[in-house]
């Protein structure tokens, strides 16, 4: 038997068009599938696109399904969805009517389970470690006493609240607060952006920079803390050049932060209280150590003074460290008058050595010498000028002869050679002249010593020469006697005279025998009558 169709007869199928069934599977996809919960590994993801939104796929090991994120849930997010990333998607399956598509539209995202989040975590804290962002040297210490204080968290929760009232109880300063969302997506690169800026500010802009930076938030779970695990707040921390303090949760809770922070505080009071000292405790700690200093001051004083005592106890008494002194100085004292006298006898005996060697007739003598030099070198000096003078003309005049004939150039030279004669003629002029100036200069100053050395300026000063018969002068009244015939020498002249009886045979006079009139003309009477003596 066989069946025959009739590909026009009538059927009983309803007949829709492309753009109608598209729309019912979409709506009968939508309504079965309103809101499901998927797990699975997200492939494909790029970011968000320029619109906002992201688009990926979530697959396991059998089938994959389009996924997608508008930019408004994206902002929603705790997360941000990483390649490679197991999570769990909750939303609701959509079809795409253009190209025959279905996709869930995702509207919740959380890791899949603890253990993937920590995975994650814990893969990223080997990235960052080896680079040595968590290395301890890179690690700077806090200030002891800053000036100002910059805090990034929320402005809204309970954390800044600690963080005013702690500081306020134990040192109140300047504290700039940076605010910043502490969790959700976004969280982490405002965070990021803070610690940058605060690190950006000037020291001396109008805009104090802060010695020391606090990022704090309070506690939550692992979900919540997750902004501080991203890498860029890692980064900022790790790069600020201020001093950084990271209060992140409870003392249990750990973040990414915490190994890249300066100092890790176990909560955001903790941290304010690394941040300052307490203000009473220095105030005390100064007054301590202020009422050390002076009671060292004081036995360091007593010390010194005891011992400035000790050493004066063991010191001389004045007249006993002044007494060798004194002894040296009296000792000096009465031997000087003898040592002033016995200096007086000894030059005035190497005086009268040196004065017997200056006699008159001996200046005499060595000038008469020196001026017969003096004329001898003046004689041979015009000779010889006189006989270089006609042998230069005789050859000067043979030259002239004998080149006579020459060319005018010769000529020129013979002049030439006339003119260096004469020149030499008149340098040997000049030598002879200076010379005998020279001389007579050297002369001059010979006699001016022994002029000042001639007892004739002794004479002039009212001294009298004596001379006996013979001329030869007389230094001693010994060398007298009475009746002797002598020769008196004035500076003007010499007249004849005779001694007379020499006075110190005398009986000398007694003081009280007269009064000091009769004395002084009896003294002025006998100088009349006693020739002068003589320096010689």
């Amino acid at each position: 038997m066989s069946l025959l169709f009739d590909s026009d007869a009538p059927s009983n199928l309803t007949e829709f068009s492309v753009s109608e069934l598209s729309g019912a599977i979409k709506r009968t996809v939508e309504q079965a599938f309103d809101q499901v919960r998927v797990r699975g590994e997200i492939s494909g993801y790029r970011g968000p696109h320029s619109s906002g939104h992201a688009y990926f796929t979530l697959k396991d090991d059998k089938a994959r399904i389009d996924a997608v994120v508008w930019k408004g849930t994206m902002s929603r997010l705790r997360f941000k969805p990483e390649e490679g990333m197991d999570v769990i998607a909750v939303g609701r399956i959509t079809t795409f009517p253009g190209s025959s598509k279905y996709q869930i539209v995702i509207e919740t995202l959380e890791p899949a389970g603890a253990g993937a989040l920590m995975a994650l975590l814990e893969e990223r804290r080997r990235k960052l470690a080896a680079e040595g962002l968590f290395d301890a040297e890179r690690k700077r210490p806090l200030p002891f006493l800053p000036r100002v204080i910059g805090v990034v968290t929320s402005p809204t929760g309970a954390v800044i609240r600690d963080i005013f009232h702690r500081i306020a109880d134990r040192y109140p300063l300047h504290v700039l607060v940076w605010p910043v969302r502490v969790q959700g997506e976004g969280s982490g690169e405002e965070v990021a952006r803070a610690i940058a800026g605060f690190n950006a500010l000037e020291p001396d802009g109008a805009m104090p920079r802060p010695d020391v930076l606090i990022v704090a938030r309070g506690g939550g779970s692992l979900e919540d803390l997750w902004g501080f695990n991203d890498e860029a707040v890692v980064r900022a921390a790790a790069a600020s050049q201020i001093p950084l303090i990271s209060a992140v949760g409870h003392e249990t809770d750990w973040t990414l932060i915490d190994h890249a922070a300066d100092r890790r505080a176990p909560t955001p009071t903790g941290a304010a209280e690394m941040a300052v000292p307490v203000k009473a405790e220095l105030d005390s700690q100064i007054a301590g150590l202020g009422a050390r200093l002076q009671a060292a001051v004081r036995r360091q004083m007593d010390n010194r003074r005891q011992a400035a005592r000790a050493l004066a106890r063991a010191l001389p008494s004045l007249d006993q460290l002044l007494a060798l002194p004194r002894r040296r100085f009296d000792e000096a004292s009465a031997g000087l008058g003898r040592a002033l006298q016995m200096n007086t006898a000894a030059k005035r005996r190497s005086f009268e050595r040196v004065g017997a060697h200056l006699r008159p007739e001996l200046v005499t003598t060595r000038l008469r010498d020196r001026r017969r030099h003096l004329d001898e070198r003046f004689a041979l000096a015009e000779r010889l000028t006189e006989r270089m003078t006609e042998r230069a003309g005789r050859r000067l005049s043979a030259a002239d002869v004998a080149l006579r004939g020459f060319p005018a150039r010769a000529l020129g030279q013979i002049r030439h050679g006339k003119d260096r004669v004469a020149t030499l003629s008149a340098k040997g002029e000049r030598a002879v002249i200076a010379d005998l100036k020279r001389f007579r200069e050297r002369i001059e100053a010979q006699n001016r010593m022994l002029q000042s050395l001639s007892y004739v300026n002794v004479l002039a000063r009212g001294y009298v020469l004596v001379r006996d018969e013979a001329g030869v002068p007389l230094k001693t009244v010994a060398e007298t006697g009475p009746g002797r015939a002598v020769t008196l020498q004035f500076s003007d002249g010499r007249i004849a005279a005779v001694t007379g009886e020499d006075v110190s045979v005398l009986p000398p006079v007694e003081p009280a025998a007269a009064a000091r009139p009769a004395r002084s003309r009896k003294r002025r009477s006998e100088d009349e009558e006693t020739p002068q003596g003589s320096l010689f």
